[in-house]
C-alpha cells in the first residue's frame, strides 16, 4: 500500500496545503496552521516529508512543513555533513 493512501489529507481540498500569495501574510500563515494541523496527526506525515525532501523542489505543505522549511532542513543537513567530513 502507498503512504499517501493513509494520509490525513486524502479526499481534502489541496489548495489547503497550497497557500496562495505572500507567505507572512496573515490569511497564508492561517492556511500554513490550519495545513499543519492536519498533518500533525498524520500517520505518513514522515513518509511525506521524506518524499517531499527528495523531490526538491517542491511547494506547498509536506510532512508538516513548508518549502522554506524544508530548505533550511537541508542547509542543516549538508552543513552536517560538512563538518563531519572535516572532522573525520
Amino acid at each position: 500500500m502507498d503512504w499517501r493512501e493513509l494520509a490525513n489529507c486524502r479526499g481534502m481540498d489541496p489548495d489547503l496545503f497550497f497557500p496562495v500569495g505572500n507567505s507572512s501574510s496573515v490569511a497564508a500563515l492561517v492556511q500554513i496552521d490550519e495545513a499543519k494541523a492536519v498533518c500533525s496527526s498524520c500517520p505518513v506525515a514522515q513518509q511525506c516529508l521524506d518524499w517531499a525532501m527528495h523531490v526538491d523542489p517542491v511547494e506547498g505543505i509536506w510532512g508538516g512543513t513548508t518549502e522554506a522549511e524544508r530548505r533550511a532542513k537541508r542547509r542543516r543537513a549538508l552543513a552536517y555533513r560538512n563538518t563531519a567530513r572535516t572532522a573525520a
